[in-house]
C-alpha cells in the first residue's frame, strides 16, 4: 500500500501531515514511528492526520509523537495542519478545528498562520525542584500539554538533553512528565528558547507549545511587553499574544509561519 503524503514545517518543526478525512486510514504506533524516522522513513518530529470534524467544526486534528504515541496538541502542528487543510476550503481566510485539548481557531495572515490556544491551565511559577546539578527555580503551565520553563543566561550553553531528559521525567512532573523549555531574556527584549520535548526525548527546532508557555511566563514574571517575540532555535521568531483579566488569562495567540516542504509517496508496510 503506498501512502500520500505531505512534508511540512512550523519554524523547524517538522512534520508528516497525511489525509484522513475519509477515515480509511488506521496507521499503528509502529508505522507512525517508522514513517518519522529520520534514517528509514521521511523524518519528521510527529505526524498529523487530517479528519472530518464534528458540531459545527471543519476538521479534527490528531497529533501522533515520533515515538508512534498521541498526544493532545501541538502549537507548531496546528499551524501546519490549518495551512494544509486550507486547500480543502477554497482557501479561507479562516478555519475551525478540534483536537483532544479543545477547538482551535486558525486565522491566515500573510505568510504566517494565528491560532487560538485553549485558555492555559496550572501556572505555577518559581517552584523549587531538586535536580543532579543543584536546586533550580522551574515555572511550568500547561498550554495544551505540558511545560516546564526554565530561564537560564545563555541558553545555547545548556547542556539540553542531560537537563531536560532529567526533568522530562522528574517526579515533580509526574506520572506523565513534561516538555522542558530552556529561555534567555536579552537586553531587545526578544527571548530565546531551546525545547526539550517528550515522546521525541530530544530537542527540536521548535516547539509552539513551548513558545507559547515562555510567551506567558515571560510575560507574567519577566514583565516582556505583549505581543512576546521569541525566538526558536530553527531561527524563526514566533509571535505570542494573550489578554489577561486578572488571574484569568484568554484570548492566547500564537503566530508564526507553516510551510510545505515536499509531498510524495511511500509504501506503507
Amino acid at each position: 500500500m503506498k501512502l500520500a503524503f505531505t512534508k511540512m514545517t512550523g519554524a523547524g518543526n517538522d512534520f508528516v501531515v497525511v489525509d484522513n478525512r475519509h477515515k480509511t486510514l488506521n496507521l499503528s504506533r509502529e508505522q507512525i514511528e517508522k514513517l518519522c524516522d529520520r534514517h528509514f522513513g521521511i523524518g519528521a518530529d510527529g505526524l498529523l492526520a487530517v479528519e472530518p470534524g464534528e458540531n459545527g467544526a471543519d476538521f479534527r486534528m490528531r497529533y501522533y509523537n515520533s515515538d508512534g504515541g498521541e498526544a493532545e496538541m501541538c502549537g507548531n502542528g496546528a499551524r501546519c495542519f490549518a495551512r494544509y487543510a486550507r486547500s480543502f476550503k477554497a482557501n479561507a481566510d479562516a478555519l475551525s478545528f478540534d483536537t483532544p485539548a479543545g477547538r482551535i481557531h486558525a486565522r491566515f495572515i500573510d505568510n504566517d498562520v494565528e491560532i487560538n490556544l485553549t485558555a492555559p491551565q496550572g501556572l505555577d511559577l518559581g517552584r523549587k525542584v531538586k535536580t543532579a546539578h543543584g536546586v533550580v527555580s522551574v515555572d511550568s503551565v500547561n498550554t495544551g500539554v505540558p511545560h516546564a520553563v526554565l530561564f537560564v543566561d545563555n541558553a545555547a550553553e545548556v547542556p539540553i538533553v542531560e537537563w531536560g531528559r532529567e526533568l522530562r521525567r522528574h517526579e515533580a512532573f509526574a506520572p506523565k512528565g513534561t516538555n522542558v523549555n530552556f529561555a534567555q531574556l536579552t537586553p531587545s527584549g526578544e527571548i530565546l528558547v531551546r525545547t526539550y520535548e517528550r515522546g521525541v526525548e530530544d530537542e527540536t527546532l521548535a516547539c509552539g507549545t513551548g513558545v507559547t508557555a515562555v510567551g506567558i511566563i515571560s510575560h507574567l514574571a519577566h514583565n516582556a511587553p505583549l505581543p512576546v517575540r521569541i525566538k526558536v532555535k530553527g531561527g524563526d521568531t514566533l509571535q505570542v499574544n494573550f489578554k489577561r483579566e486578572g488571574d484569568t488569562l484568554r484570548d492566547v495567540t500564537l503566530r508564526g509561519p507553516a510551510t510545505i516542504v515536499f509531498q510524495g509517496e511511500i509504501d506503507l508496510a
